[in-house]
């Protein structure tokens, strides 16, 4: 089973982070090279024997000459546990069948950022490898300083070329999988506790889009007269395109030393799905090194149009060899109609100037909003995060 979910996900820049309202506007970089080391972990577990992830990732910046800022990164997953079919539930049981995986992931990048007069251009290349699927992608993105620094444009790009390893074609074990994505955003100082947010991304995905893992039911009757299911596998179109819309308004409050960041995002694609997710962030500074950050998340999404819980009601007739030209179908849970809640906690303890330390809990609650497809389907998760910086 792939590491990756292969369902979409837009890129989304997040709007200004509250901790500079809480610590200051961070200056830009002095002469003097400076750099961070970050490690990072987090345990994502689902509920009931489900999918188990856990990450390792470590990051490092150093300011070079000339106001150039080179950075890398590494993250290293490992993924075990249970995860749907997309086969239903045996009559007279409302559990789904799952299947066990087991996968690792590495992956890679690297960025290159430089500061000329007002316009600050960054560079990045990226890699990353599964047993069943390999990416690379590049990116390049831009920031441009208005209005006496009040206003920020971002303007955007990236792609990425991979391969995905199937078994339906000896001859042709890996095929393509291409993305191209743009993003055009601004963000508006509106006085000097008070700033907002928003961007637009466009997303293409073409090639094979499909998770090979997924299957399709339709019971076919015999000449006997006898009803035998039969599993076949999902079938998406070649080619994706979606838009995302974002806006957020962070806020300070310095007599509480305190700020709060509310956004939206909007999602929309060719495969009919649209999404709503609304965030609220309070940060709370504590004494003068401590911040926690309590967040609450809703997501809502309805159903692709291909996407059925089986193929009995339909006028699909499945084949053994996905065909993209062909009627779409999928019984992924991951594209049927849901709600998701997310809740959580973040607390950042700045122990020295050389040190930073971040501890962060989230509880993760999806339930199927379709009346059809079972409960069962849908994960819970306690997710575990635990990181630290180091500064020189």
């Amino acid at each position: 089973m792939s590491l990756l979910n292969r369902a979409h996900t837009s890129t989304e820049l997040k709007s200004l982070s509250l901790t500079l309202f809480l610590l200051g506007i961070l200056p830009r970089p002095s002469a003097r090279a400076e750099g961070t080391l970050d490690y990072n972990f987090q345990d994502y577990s689902e509920t009931a024997g489900r999918v188990g992830v856990h990450t390792q990732g470590l990051l490092a910046t150093q300011d070079l000459a000339d106001a150039l800022k080179l950075s890398a990164s590494y993250v290293n997953d490992a993924i075990a546990g249970a995860t749907p079919t997309g086969a239903p539930a045996p009559a007279g049981s409302s559990q789904v069948p799952l299947s066990q995986v087991h996968d690792h992931r590495k992956a890679w990048e690297t960025d290159l950022s430089g500061q000329f007069q007002r316009v600050n251009v960054t560079a990045g290349y990226a890699a990353s490898r599964e047993h069943d699927y390999i990416s690379k992608g590049w990116s390049l993105n831009t920031l441009t300083d208005f209005n006496q620094k009040n206003t920020t444009l971002l303007l955007g790009a990236a792609g990425h070329s991979d391969q995905v390893e199937t078994f339906y074609d000896p001859q042709q074990l890996y095929v393509p999988h291409r993305s191209l994505s743009g993003i055009l955003g601004v963000t508006q100082l509106l006085d000097p506790r008070t700033s907002v947010t928003f961007n637009v991304t466009w997303s293409r995905e073409t090639g094979y889009l499909s998770d090979q893992y997924k299957v399709v039911e339709k019971d076919f009757k015999l000449l006997t007269g006898a009803i035998v299911p039969q599993l076949f596998s999902e079938n998406r179109p070649d080619t994706h395109d979606s838009g995302v819309a974002f806006a957020s308004v962070n806020h300070a409050f310095p007599a509480l030393h305190a700020a709060i960041e509310g956004s939206y995002r909007f999602y929309a694609d060719t495969y009919g799905v649209d999404a709503n997710t609304g965030e609220l962030k309070w940060l709370q500074k504590i004494g003068p090194s401590v911040i926690l950050a309590p967040d609450f998340r809703l997501h809502e999404q309805n159903a692709a149009k291909f996407y059925f819980y089986n193929l009995n009601q339909t006028g699909i007739t499945p084949t053994a060899v996905p065909n993209p030209q062909g009627p779409a179908y999928s019984a992924d849970y991951r594209l049927s109609s849901l709600s998701a809640i997310t809740y959580g906690v973040n607390l950042s303890v700045k122990v020295s100037d050389l040190l930073k330390v971040t501890l962060d809990y989230s509880r993760y609650n999806m339930r199927g909003r379709d009346g059809v497809t079972p409960q069962s389907a849908y994960p819970d998760a306690n997710i575990y995060s635990a990181g630290a910086r180091i500064s020189w």
